[in-house]
C-alpha cells in the first residue's frame, strides 16, 4: 500500500481535538447548498486526519477537504498593539445525497 492509500488511525478523542467547531457564516451556508461544509479545526491537523475524523464523526462520504490558515488580524488591547491567534479552516465537499445537520449535537 502507498502512503495516499491508507487511513489515518484516530482515536475519538483525537477526532474531537480536530475538528473543533462548524463555522456558520453566509459564505458557509451557502456553500452548504453545494454540498460542502466548512469547518473551524486544528492548526496541526492534516487534510487525511480531517476527512476521516468527518466521515466517522458524522457518518458522511467526504469526497474533498480544502484547507487554509487564516492569519491573525493585528488588534488593539486596551491601547497596545496585539495579535489575534491564527487558526485552520477546513471546506469538505460532500459525496452527492450526503448531508450533515449542524443544528443537532454530536452522540
Amino acid at each position: 500500500m502507498s502512503a495516499a492509500t491508507t487511513r489515518p488511525i484516530l482515536s475519538k478523542e483525537k477526532m474531537y481535538q480536530t475538528i473543533l467547531s462548524p463555522l456558520v457564516t453566509e459564505k458557509a451556508t451557502a456553500l452548504s447548498e453545494q454540498n460542502q461544509f466548512v469547518f473551524r479545526v486544528s492548526l496541526e491537523a492534516t487534510k487525511p486526519e480531517i476527512k476521516a475524523s468527518v466521515e466517522a464523526l458524522f457518518g458522511v462520504k467526504v469526497l474533498d477537504v480544502n484547507t487554509l490558515v487564516v492569519k491573525g488580524k493585528t488588534k488593539r488591547f486596551k491601547g497596545r498593539p496585539g495579535q489575534r491567534s491564527d487558526w485552520k479552516k477546513a471546506m469538505v465537499k460532500l459525496a452527492e445525497g450526503q448531508s450533515i445537520d449542524l443544528t443537532t449535537g454530536l452522540a
